[in-house]
C-alpha cells in the first residue's frame, strides 16, 4: 500500500471536480466519498442534492477563523492510498478505516477534537484520494511534518493487520517515482515509459565507464538528450538539465529534468565522485581506455567481479557501497552491449539493481575502479555476438554478476536496507534468465567433448572429484553438467594446469551447498581461473585428449583482499 503526498494547492473546488469527474481516460468510474471528518459531509457523487460546491465550502470554512492576510495560501492538503496490484479488493468501509488513520497518523485529524476537515474519495477499486484543509477547527495551524513519512509508516500497520502486500520501508534514497500527470501524458502519446524515466536510464548509460565532464555530456548529446547546463558567474559548471525532443509542455517547449530529480545519484556532483578517484589515497585512480574486443572486455568483466564479490563480503561499509553502486554500471554496459537473445532480461537486472546501487551508506569512490574499468571495456568493446567467444564470455561474466548481485542483496539485508535488498534480489533472478541462453550453446559444446573423452580420463576426472570434493562428488556426477566439467579439467591439465589446485581453489573460494548446478558454476570458475577460452567449440579435439601432461605449472591464485568469503548463495544455472 503506497501512500503518496502531493503537492500543496490552493483550491479545493478543483480538486474536488477532478476527484468527481471521469478522469483523463474515462477511468474514474462512480466516484463518490467513503470517510470525512465528521461522517456527515455532502456526498456529490451518490448524492443528487450536494454539489462539489457544498463539499467544498464545508471543508473550507476553518479558512474564516483566520483573517484573510493570515490564511495560508496553500491551504489544500492531497493524499493518495494506493493498493498493491495483488491486493484483493477493499470494501468502503475498509478505505474509510485507512482514511481515517492516515489523517490521525499524519497529524491532519489527530485524535484531539480539533483537527483539520477532510475527506477521503474512491473513485476506482484500488486506491483513494483524501483532501484536507491546511487549518484546524481552532484555527491553528496542523502538524504535519514529515506526513509522508508518518503515512509510510502507517501503510505498513495496515498491510500488516490486513494480510495485504507488503511493501519494503523506504529510506529516502529512491528515484523519485513519476507523476500521475507524467504517466498519462505518456500514455497519450503512446509511450512505455514516461519522460523522466527514459532520461533517468539514457544519463545513467551516459555516466557508465565515463572519465570526465566532457565525455559524460557528450554522449548525453549523442543519446539525442537536450542538455542545459548551469554555471557560475566564475564560469565553474554546477548542474546540468536534460528533456527529451519531443516532451513539450503546454506552451510547446521541451520539459527540463534536473539531474538530481532523475535520481540522488545522478546530479553533477554525486556524478563527478565516480571520475575523482579516492581522496584519501592521494593518487591518481583513474580509469583508462584500453583496446579491447567484446570477448576480453567480458573476461575482464568476470574477474573485476569475483574480486568485488570478497570486497562486499568482508570489505568496510563504504568500499562495499562503492563497488555495489559500480556494478550498477557494469550492468548497464553489459545490458547495452550484448546480443540481442540476452539484452531484455540484462536490462530488466540493470533496472531493478538500480534501486539497489544506493543507500544512506556513503560510498568511498576510486577503490572500485576495477569495477569502473570493465563497465568501460564493455562499452568500448563493443556489441557482442550471441555465439562463439563472445557468446560464451556473456555467459561466464553473467555467471559471476550474479555471485556479486547476490551477495549485494544480502549485504543490504544484514544492513536493514529492505528495498535494496528486494531490487538485489529481483536483479539477480533477471540475471537466472538471462544466463540459460547465453550458456546453452558454450555448456552444450563442452558437453560434447566431455561425453568424447576416452574412459580411462573420465574415470581419473572421476577420482579427482571424489578426492576434492567428497561431500559434493556424487552430486556433481549425476548432473548433465559433469561432462562439460570433465572437458574443462582436461583442458586445464593439457594447458599445465594442475587440475587439484584448480579445483580446490574454486571450492575454498565459496561455499558451492546451495548450486543448483554445482558443475556449471565449477566450469566458469576453472575456465576464468586458468585463462581458458568461454567457448571450446573451435579447439581441437587434442586439446582434451587422453593423454596425461607430465610437466606442470603452478596455478596462480587470484590475490584476495581479506578472509575468504563463506556467502549463502552461488549462481548456478536457474537450470
Amino acid at each position: 500500500m503506497i501512500p503518496q503526498i502531493h503537492k500543496q494547492g490552493s483550491r479545493t473546488l478543483g480538486l474536488l471536480y477532478y476527484l468527481y469527474g471521469k478522469g483523463t481516460h474515462e477511468e474514474h468510474i462512480d466516484p463518490h466519498l467513503v470517510a470525512s471528518f465528521d461522517g456527515m459531509s455532502p456526498d456529490p457523487g451518490r448524492d443528487m442534492t450536494a454539489t462539489k460546491e457544498d463539499l467544498a465550502q464545508l471543508l473550507n470554512q476553518p479558512l474564516h477563523l483566520l483573517a484573510a492576510d493570515q490564511r495560508p495560501d496553500k491551504h489544500v492538503w492531497h493524499c493518495s492510498v494506493r493498493a498493491a496490484p495483488d491486493d484483493p479488493t477493499l470494501s468502503d468501509e475498509q478505505w474509510a478505516d485507512i482514511a481515517r488513520r492516515i489523517v490521525a497518523a499524519t497529524g491532519i485529524d489527530p485524535d484531539d477534537g480539533a483537527g483539520c476537515r477532510w475527506a477521503a474519495v474512491r473513485h476506482a477499486d484500488d486506491h483513494i484520494h483524501i483532501v484536507a484543509t491546511l487549518v484546524r477547527e481552532d484555527g491553528r495551524r496542523p502538524d504535519h511534518h514529515r506526513s509522508g513519512k508518518r503515512a509510510q509508516a502507517e501503510a505498513r500497520l495496515i498491510e500488516k493487520e490486513l494480510g495485504l502486500h507488503q511493501v519494503a520501508p523506504g529510506d529516502g534514497t529512491a528515484a523519485q517515482r513519476p507523476t500521475s500527470a507524467e504517466r498519462h501524458k505518456a500514455k497519450r502519446q503512446g509511450r512505455e515509459r514516461t519522460a523522466r524515466e527514459t532520461l533517468r536510464e539514457t544519463v545513467r548509460r551516459a555516466v557508465t565507464g565515463a572519465l570526465s565532464d566532457e565525455e559524460f555530456f557528450a554522449r548525453l548529446a549523442a543519446a539525442g538528450l537536450l542538455i542545459r547546463k548551469r554555471t557560475a558567474p566564475s564560469g565553474d559548471l554546477l548542474g546540468y538539465k536534460v528533456a527529451l525532443h519531443d516532451d513539450l509542455n503546454k506552451d510547446g517547449e521541451p520539459v527540463f529534468y534536473p539531474g538530481a530529480r532523475l535520481a540522488p545519484d545522478l546530479s553533477l556532483p554525486r556524478i563527478r565522485e565516480r571520475w575523482s578517484g579516492d581522496p584519501a589515497s592521494g593518487q591518481d585512480d583513474t580509469v583508462v581506455t584500453r583496446p579491447s574486443t567484446p570477448a576480453a572486455a567480458r573476461r575482464t568483466t568476470a574477474s573485476a567481479a569475483w574480486q568485488a564479490v570478497l570486497v562486499v563480503e568482508h570489505g568496510d561499509d563504504a568500499l562495499a557501497a562503492a563497488h555495489i553502486a559500480a556494478a550498477g554500471e557494469v550492468l548497464d554496459a553489459l545490458a547495452t552491449t550484448s546480443a540481442a537473445h540476452t539484452r531484455r532480461e540484462l536490462r530488466n537486472a540493470a533496472t531493478a539493481f538500480e534501486r539497489a546501487s544506493r543507500s544512506h551508506v556513503r560510498a568511498v569512490r576510486g577503490h572500485d575502479q576495477a569495477l569502473r574499468q570493465a563497465a568501460r571495456d564493455l562499452v568500448h568493446g563493443g556489441n557482442a555476438l550471441g555465439r562463439g567467444e563472445d557468446g560464451a564470455s556473456t555467459a561466464m561474466a553473467i555467471d559471476m554478476l550474479y555471485f556479486l548481485i547476490t551477495v549485494a542483496a544480502h549485504w543490504h539485508a544484514r544492513k536493514g536496507h529492505a528495498q535494496q535488498a528486494e531490487a538485489a534480489a529481483r536483479a539477480a533472478e533477471h540475471l537466472r534468465a538471462a544466463y540459460q541462453p547465453a550458456a546453452a550453446q558454450p555448456l552444450g559444446a563442452l558437453y560434447a567433448r566431455g561425453r568424447r573423452l576416452s574412459r580411462p580420463v573420465i574415470q581419473r576426472q572421476t577420482a579427482l572429484l571424489r578426492d576434492i570434493l567428497p561431500s559434493l562428488a556424487e552430486q556433481i556426477l549425476a548432473e548433465p553438467g559433469w561432462y562439460a566439467l570433465a572437458a574443462t579439467i582436461t583442458e586445464a591439465e593439457a594447458a599445465g594446469h594442475d587440475p587439484a589446485l584448480l579445483l580446490s581453489d574454486a571450492v575454498e573460494r565459496r561455499e558451492l551447498d546451495t548450486a543448483d548446478q554445482v558443475s556449471d558454476v565449477l566450469v566458469w570458475r576453472l575456465r576464468r581461473t586458468a585463462d581458458l577460452p568461454a567457448d571450446a567449440s573451435a579447439l581441437p579435439e587434442t586439446s582434451t585428449a587422453g593423454a596425461r601432461t607430465t610437466t606442470r605449472r603452478p596455478t596462480t591464485r587470484p590475490s584476495t583482499p581479506g578472509r575468504r568469503p563463506n556467502g549463502q548463495e552461488t549462481p548456478g544455472k536457474a537450470r
